[in-house]
């Protein structure tokens, strides 16, 4: 099978970009990266939204010096066992565009970017974001790219979040939804923002959130990762040297920037509509994330509502990492749900 190689990084730009809460971003930028090509009549696009704290680079290997920001030269994409040449997500057949949510730390608008205002990062500054936010600007690129709708929105976790917040925001813009390793609200299990934030606040170097030029809170960083992947099912060596490198790259203040707009996710009273989107639920047996005991209890739901769900139950011994790490085991699904699209 052939592979992606060469890919670049991009970066989109708007002005003005008006939050929910009422606050103006003056300029929002997403960076993304883009697989396949777009057909002549502009219907055989494919939107791929990333995890809490993962990046744009979803598939195929970067062409070098053209990575995104925290995005290791070379590496593969998150995803690369679902997207690609003959892949379940065919980018012989579709145009990919995957893209890095507002308020990340891997080159969109977020705390580590640059404020016009002061001319330096926004840090603590940052404004509260919510899912609709993120989804909102995200709407803003597809715009940019001339596209009148969308064949899917794909991702798992927060991306999954992303994605049922597509077919809310804009019903019917889309074909379908794939959405894995998530559920149409946030689980509670999640929470602790405060005792994260108190964290954060702990090392040496916060200096009021303004840790920029102090050399960051790697240390703080690392350790926090280390044990999200442990909950996550990673191994104690793969999570070590993951966190490490991660800890690197990735920014405080978006941690919290992100879990607060996770927090706050929830569709579970929009199903209604949902019902012009086809949605793929796919959920891990040993996520300890996501209880599937409630996921089951949503997909119910959905299918009550009228929505038209296909749900599966991963038996996968991967955890919250299932539908990336086990990605053969539910690729025939996700090219069977595409090619019903």
């Amino acid at each position: 099978m052939a592979e992606l190689t060469g890919i670049e990084s991009k970066l989109f730009t708007a002005r003005d970009f008006r939050l929910e809460n009422g606050q103006t971003l003056p300029v929002v930028e997403l960076a993304y990266e883009t697989y396949g090509t777009l057909n002549a009549a502009k219907d055989n696009a494919v939107l791929v939204v990333h995890g809490y704290t993962s990046s744009h680079h979803a598939a195929g290997k970067n062409a070098a010096g053209k990575q995104g920001r925290g995005v290791a030269e070379g590496a593969a994409g998150w995803f690369d066992g679902l997207i690609g040449p003959g892949k379940a997500v065919d980018t012989d057949r579709h145009f990919v565009v995957s893209v890095n949510a507002l308020g990340s730390a891997h080159g969109s608008s977020g705390p580590n970017t640059i404020d016009p205002k002061t001319k330096k990062p926004y840090g603590p500054t940052f404004p509260e974001i919510t899912l609709r936010d993120m989804v909102a600007s995200q709407k803003l690129l597809v715009d940019s790219l001339g596209l009148k709708s969308l064949l899917a929105v794909i991702g798992p976790s927060m991306g999954g979040f992303q994605s049922f917040q597509w077919a809310a925001s804009f019903p019917g813009f889309m074909k379908g939804i794939a959405a894995s390793v998530t559920s149409p609200r946030a689980p509670n299990r999640l929470g602790g923002l405060e005792a994260l934030q108190k964290r954060l606040a702990s090392d040496p170097n916060w200096n009021g959130g303004w840790y920029y030029e102090n050399g960051g809170i790697p240390a703080t960083l690392e350790q926090i990762r280390y044990e999200t992947l442990l909950n996550y099912g990673a191994t104690e060596a793969d999570a070590k040297v993951a966190a490490k490198s991660w800890a690197k790259i990735y920014d405080g203040h978006s941690l919290v920037t992100l879990r607060r707009a996770i927090d706050g996710f929830d569709i579970t009273k929009q199903y209604d509509k949902l019902k012009q989107t086809k949605v793929l639920y796919v959920i891990s047996k040993t996520d300890k994330l996501f209880d599937l005991t409630l996921c089951a209890g949503y997909a119910l739901d959905m299918r009550k509502a009228g929505v038209d769900l296909t749900y599966v139950e991963m038996p996968s011994d991967k955890g919250h990492m299932a539908s990336h790490q086990d990605a053969a085991m539910w690729a025939p699904i996700l090219a069977a749900f595409m090619k019903s699209l």
